[in-house]
């Protein structure tokens, strides 16, 4: 580590001591779940073992089910409110999130893509958009992972893991709830999961999640509706088998459909393309719903070898599609509109040994294989309601007349990506407060994409010609990546520790060529090397609990897509170098047994060293999707606690500073910085059978973008994704 590096890194923990002792209620950390061994201990399996939280040298941020079901955090897109350096970009809509974490950020909305943060739901890696569906409900908890990833998960990321954890089913209980809630938008959810033994050695637990509301997004064209809608269910099966003492089997079975009215996008200047329109007003022409559904299956298997080592194999298989017709230029004409096509499969195999020798040395050892396979269509739109020549018909002589430009422009491909890896984590105690982690990973990636090709289409959609011929594209690498760290394990079990790792993410193929065969790219791999130091801590009987991270990272041939502002044509192109360095602090004060509070608190600064997109120089502008600060806070308050049953106060706050969502740094989109209100208030009665809640999130509707490219030259507009507005309701439940 260079001199420099050092420096850089201790600046960040000078500025993040200094916020944390100036403001010290600015800090968070993950709400305790209900299965919690004792007050203050969080169990996590971050490390793929069941461990402490406290124990864990990683920056990890763990919330507990309750909390999210409390909070109305239904989809994986609220969890950005609770975990600091996490943002996303709603580009492609609701429940298909594209996550940054600290800075590290996928900037192409292409359905091919997959995220350099990974998201798993029960140790399956979900990579393509098809596959995420309605997941956030009947949780354990969820898991978030910060830094590069790869000595212990499936899939090598560069930016970090969200993982979400279901309950599973359990031996010989018979157990249930359900809820159901009404809220404003004419909002209604239902909620519910029922275990039941089947003997002595095998359970079965269904779970099951429907909602629906009316579109907040109130359409002004007579006739049409209203978008940014709910419809929504999703069912998951978990049947646990355990044939003798050492083996133990878990199948999962989920599926998940979606078929809301499409978001609306919020085009700008106001004056132009929203004359006459509040802001939650919309004037958009386009009706179509839109469809995501999925399937997934998975086995895990764990076998008890001896008392030390244990062999896990998890065997997954996915299914998904994903239909949309968005209305880009967000108004009442037909200028720019791209209906989009995902379907994908995916087969991966993970098989592990992990041991526990509850010795000085233990060690994870892997091997993983994943096959993804995907159909990808986009209709690019422009300008199908003019009439170029003037003889008062739009047909194909106005696509002829105006030189190609108000036509259809419709391509389509297969891509196939296959990944092997070969991983290890190791860790060795060094006397009574040492402890020595190393890990390696071997990956092989291949991919494939055939028969792309794009052709021009009258107003109608008929054939006029060809611009892009069948093409093929392909790659194929080798990375060997990993990690060295250090912890020191104090006597009352506090912790601190330093590591250095790389992260790596595979070449990607560019779905966004539609007028030329040049446009047809490969984008060579992206790493992260990262540099961090943190500490864990607990104290006042661990009624305080208070963790620490900073880094520094070294982040090279970022991925991105570049949209030309006057042609909409679209790039994929690599960012050669840029610099990130910052930290988190998590905060968790258990006062008294009635009141709590936890915070937390995100530094970043981003530059990029070497790069040009559009012919413009970025070095020196800041990365996309990263704002230099972000912090929540949540108070947990019992008012009353009694024979009448408990009721609690559960206020939550969040706030981020102004960022970009493009590496030129256009100064008019810029996103100011913004605070979201929410929280709930809770009765459960004293027998903890039955329960009500009142939520409300975005109390203040703050009007905050989630994503914007820069169109205004070509088209006129800037389009814009709006965050969703004030929502509020009641939810009642019950328990047996």
């Amino acid at each position: 580590m260079t001199n420099r590096t050092i420096h850089k890194l201790a600046l960040a923990n000078l500025a993040l001591v200094a916020v944390l002792l100036a403001q010290p209620a600015l800090a968070q950390q993950a709400a305790p779940t209900s299965d919690d061994p004792a007050p203050g201990e969080i169990v996590v399996t971050a490390a793929k073992r069941s461990e402490n939280l406290q124990a864990v040298p990683i920056s990890v941020s763990a919330i507990g089910g309750d909390e999210l079901s409390k909070s109305k955090v239904g989809s994986v897109d609220a969890l950005v409110t609770k975990v600091v350096n996490l943002q996303l970009t709603s580009i492609v809509g609701d429940n298909t999130p594209i996550f940054a974490l600290r800075g590290v950020s996928m900037s192409d909305y292409s359905l091919n893509q997959s995220s350099p943060v990974a998201t798993y739901y029960d140790e399956v890696y979900k990579g393509n958009f098809a596959f995420l569906g309605v997941a956030m409900y009947d949780l354990e908890r969820v898991e978030v992972l910060r830094g590069p990833q790869g000595t212990l998960y499936g899939k090598n990321t560069t930016g970090g893991a969200v993982n979400l954890i279901s309950r599973t089913a359990k031996l010989g209980e018979t157990s249930g709830y359900a809820t159901l809630g009404y809220g404003n938008y004419n909002r209604f959810d239902a909620t519910g999961a029922v275990n039941v033994p089947l003997g002595d050695k095998a359970a079965l637990r269904l779970a099951g999640t429907y909602s629906r509301a009316d579109g907040w997004f109130k359409n002004v064209v007579p006739g049409m509706p209203d978008l940014a809608s709910t419809s929504e269910y999703g069912l998951r099966a978990s049947l646990v088998f355990e044939p003798t003492d050492r083996l133990h089997f878990t199948l999962r079975g989920s599926t998940s459909f979606q078929n809301p009215q499409n978001y609306g996008i919020f085009a700008q200047p106001e004056a132009v393309n929203r004359a006459g329109l509040s802001t939650w007003q919309i004037a958009s022409n386009i009706p179509d719903k839109r469809r995501a559904r999925t399937w997934s299956a998975a086995l895990t298997a764990n076998y008890d070898i001896n008392d030390i080592l244990t062999l896990t194999s998890i065997t997954s298989y996915d299914k998904g599609s994903l239909h949309f017709f968005e209305d880009t230029d967000g108004q009442a004409i037909k200028l720019l509109e791209i209906p989009y096509d995902d379907e994908a499969n995916q087969f991966a195999q993970d098989l592990r040994l992990t041991s526990n020798t509850h010795g000085p040395f233990d060690f994870i050892l892997g091997v993983y294989y994943a096959r993804e396979k995907v159909f990808n269509s986009t209709n690019f739109q422009i300008a199908n309601g003019t009439d170029f020549n003037g003889d008062n018909v739009i047909n194909a002589q106005d696509c002829i007349d105006s030189g190609l430009i108000a036509c259809q422009f419709k391509n389509r491909f297969d891509q196939v990506k296959k990944s092997f890896a070969v991983y290890s984590d190791v860790k060795y105690k060094v006397g009574e407060h040492v402890v020595l982690h190393g890990g390696l990973r071997y990956t092989h990636d291949k991919g494939e994409q055939t028969g792309f090709r794009s052709d021009v289409l009258d107003v109608n959609g008929a054939y006029l010609g060809n611009l892009i011929p069948p093409s093929n594209l392909s790659y194929s690498t080798d990375n060997l990546s990993g990690k060295l760290g250090i912890d020191y394990q104090f006597d009352r079990g506090n912790m601190v520790y330093a590591s250095v790792s790389r992260g790596y993410r595979a070449p990607s193929f560019n779905a966004q060529a539609f007028f030329d065969p040049s446009e047809l790219t490969v984008a060579k791999a992206e790493k992260v090397t990262s540099y961090e130091v943190g500490a864990k801590t607990q104290f006042a009987d661990r009624r305080v609990t208070l963790n620490m991270a900073a880094f520094w990272y070294d982040y090279r041939n970022q991925q991105f897509i570049n949209v030309d502002p006057v042609l909409a044509t679209q790039t994929l192109l690599n960012i050669p170098k840029s610099r990130i360095y910052g930290g988190e602090a998590d905060l968790t004060v258990r006062a008294t047994d009635a009141f709590s509070f936890h915070a937390g608190l995100g530094l970043l600064s981003t530059k990029i060293i070497t790069g040009t997109v559009s012919g413009t120089d970025v070095s020196g502008h800041r990365l996309s999707n990263a704002p230099s600060m972000t912090a929540n806070l949540g108070l947990d308050l019992t008012v009353i606690n009694g024979g009448m049953g408990k009721v609690s106060l559960h206020p939550d706050l969040s706030y981020q500073s102004n960022q970009f969502f493009e590496v030129i740094n256009v100064p008019r989109l810029n996103q100011k910085g913004y605070a979201l209100l929410g929280g709930h208030i809770d009765w459960e009665s004293a027998d903890g059978r039955w329960n009500a809640s009142v939520w409300g999130k975005n109390l203040a509707n703050e009007l905050y973008f989630t994503s914007r490219v820069d169109l205004l030259a070509g088209f006129g507009f800037d389009y814009n994704h709006i965050g969703n507005p004030r929502t509020y309701g009641i939810t009642v439940g019950a328990k047996f």
